[in-house]
C-alpha cells in the first residue's frame, strides 16, 4: 500500500531512470513541458500505452485524478508521478480521485490512488491567470479549515493544520509559488479526516451550474471560494467549535474569517444559491455535508437563502 508520495524536484525528475515513460500534461502547461522534458507526450488517458514504467502528469486536479484512475484500472505497477500546474485540489498527494462521468461526479478513495511522486516545478505558477490562481486559494483554504474543524479529526491531525493555517494566514492570497507547498499540505491534512459542506455544494452543483451559467467559469475551485465564508459564518454560528478550536490551538479567528471573505463574491453567490435552493436535499445527502463540522439541517437552506452571514 502507498502512503505519502515521496517529494522530489524538477532536478530529481531530470536525473531519475525511469524505463519507458510518457508525459501527460494539460494543454497551458503542454509546450513547456515538452520542451523541457524528454519524454514522449500525450493529450488524453485514453491514449496512453499500457506498457510504460513511468507516467508523468502535470496538469491540475481533473487530469491528475484523471491519470490516478487510468494507472488503477489499466497499469497499477507502473509508476505514478504528479507535478501541480495549479494549488487548490492537493491531487498530487491524495488518496481520492475525483472524476466526471456523464455529469456526475465518481469519487474513488483509497491509497492506491497517491501518486507514487510529488514533483513540484515552482515556475509553472507564472501560467497561471490571477482569478484562477484566487480560486484555487479558496480551495486550499476550504481543504484546511473543513479538514480542521472535521468531527473526523483527532489531535494530530488538527495540530498538523492548525500549523499549515498558521502558515497560510502570513501570505497573500493570489499568484503565490508557495501555495503549492500549503495546498499539498492542507490536502495531506484534510484526507485524514473529511471535508464538509462546502465541498457537499460544489460536488452536488459544479455540473448544475456550468450548465446553467456556462460563460461564469464555475468550476470546483470558485465554488470552494465563494461558499467558504459563508458556509463557516453558519458553522461559527451554531456551533462553539470554532471558537473553541481556534482558541485552544492559538489561530487568529478573526483574521482568518477576514481573509475568506476576500474570496467571496456576490454575484457569483446569487448565481450559486438560486440552484443552491432547488438542489438543496441532494447536497444534504453528499457524504461530504454529513460530516461538516456542524450539523445541517433541512431549514438551514434559509440561512443562506437569507444571507444571514451578512
Amino acid at each position: 500500500m502507498r502512503n505519502k508520495p515521496k517529494r522530489w524536484c524538477l532536478e530529481d525528475l531530470l536525473a531519475a531512470q525511469l524505463g519507458r515513460s510518457a508525459l501527460l500534461a494539460t494543454p497551458s502547461v503542454s509546450k513547456r513541458a515538452a520542451e523541457l522534458l524528454p519524454f514522449e507526450l500525450f493529450c488524453t488517458v485514453q491514449t496512453l500505452p499500457n506498457d510504460l514504467d513511468t507516467l508523468i502528469v502535470i496538469g491540475g486536479g481533473t487530469l491528475i485524478d484523471e491519470a490516478k484512475v487510468w494507472r488503477v484500472r489499466h497499469a497499477p505497477e507502473i509508476c505514478l508521478i504528479a507535478i501541480p500546474s495549479l494549488w487548490g485540489s492537493g491531487a498530487e498527494v491524495s488518496p481520492v480521485a475525483v472524476i466526471n462521468r456523464q455529469g456526475k461526479k465518481e469519487v474513488h478513495i483509497g491509497d492506491e490512488y497517491i501518486p507514487d511522486i510529488c514533483c513540484q516545478w515552482p515556475e509553472l505558477a507564472h501560467s497561471i491567470p490571477d482569478q484562477l490562481a484566487l480560486y484555487a486559494c479558496g480551495d486550499a483554504w476550504s481543504h484546511a479549515l473543513e479538514g480542521f474543524f472535521s468531527p473526523l479529526a483527532n489531535k494530530d491531525v488538527q495540530k498538523d493544520l492548525a500549523g499549515v493555517i498558521q502558515e497560510m494566514v502570513d501570505i497573500p492570497i493570489g499568484n503565490d509559488p508557495r501555495w503549492f507547498e500549503f495546498s499539498a499540505r492542507a490536502c495531506s491534512g484534510q484526507a485524514q479526516a473529511s471535508v464538509g459542506l462546502v465541498h457537499g455544494i460544489a460536488h452536488t452543483l459544479e455540473n448544475h451550474l456550468q450548465v446553467e451559467f456556462p460563460n461564469a467559469s464555475w468550476g470546483h475551485a470558485k465554488i470552494c471560494s465563494v461558499l467558504l465564508w459563508p458556509v463557516f459564518e453558519f458553522n461559527r454560528q451554531h456551533s462553539s467549535k470554532w471558537n473553541r478550536l481556534t482558541r485552544q490551538y492559538g489561530l487568529d479567528g478573526t483574521m482568518i474569517l477576514e481573509l475568506i471573505q476576500s474570496l467571496y463574491d456576490p454575484a457569483s453567490y446569487e448565481q450559486a444559491i438560486g440552484l443552491l435552493d432547488r438542489h438543496w436535499m441532494e447536497i444534504l445527502r453528499d457524504p461530504c455535508t454529513r460530516t461538516n463540522s456542524t450539523l445541517v439541517r433541512p431549514s438551514s437552506k434559509s440561512y443562506f437563502m437569507e444571507h444571514a452571514f451578512q
